[in-house]
């Protein structure tokens, strides 16, 4: 408990609480009883936290902070520890836009082979080979609402609430 037994903590609080209620009792003259009575409770607290024992926990608390920090500062282990938290950190950032491009990515072949005037008609782009076609059947025509509830599930579109409310609307 390094110097805790050697500070006089009894007289330390009592000097603060006395010092508090003198300043109480000014600020009750100048500016009423209330922000007097408010000043009154805030002295009691260091008398408080020493008769309650607070004041000796708050000490093992800064003392084991203090280690703390210092162990933490002069240890090249955390300092590892740190860098290698700062990298995952780094690496997740770096991981959202990637992510992000990828699905666009998806949903532009998934738009390329929906369309049935990519390349020659009646043929589309193999998503697998570029520059490749491959000939398949151009399908009939589905009507929007057929369209729009075959779409995949796994499909994200956030604009879709917007895009059918300006249909409905006239408005494209």
């Amino acid at each position: 408990m390094s110097n805790y037994d050697k500070i006089a903590w009894l007289p330390l609080c009592g000097g603060l609480t006395g010092l508090g209620l003198v300043l109480s009792y000014l600020a009750m003259r100048r500016r009423g009883l209330g922000s007097g009575l408010r000043w009154a409770a805030w002295s009691l607290l260091p008398l408080a936290a020493y008769l309650t024992g607070a004041v000796k926990m708050l000490w093992q608390m800064g003392v084991a902070i203090g280690d703390f920090a210092k162990g933490f500062v002069f240890s090249a282990e955390v300092w590892s520890g740190i860098a290698v938290t700062a990298l995952a950190v780094v690496l997740f950032i770096v991981s959202g836009p990637l992510r992000r491009r990828a699905k666009d990515q998806v949903r532009e072949t998934r738009s390329v082979k929906a369309k049935p005037g990519a390349g020659a008609p009646g043929r589309e782009l193999s998503p697998r080979t570029t520059g490749t076609a491959v000939t398949t059947a151009t399908p009939d025509r589905a009507p929007a609402k057929a369209r729009r509830a075959a779409k995949p599930a796994d499909e994200d579109d956030d604009l879709g609430d917007v895009e059918d409310i300006l249909r409905r609307h006239g408005i494209t």
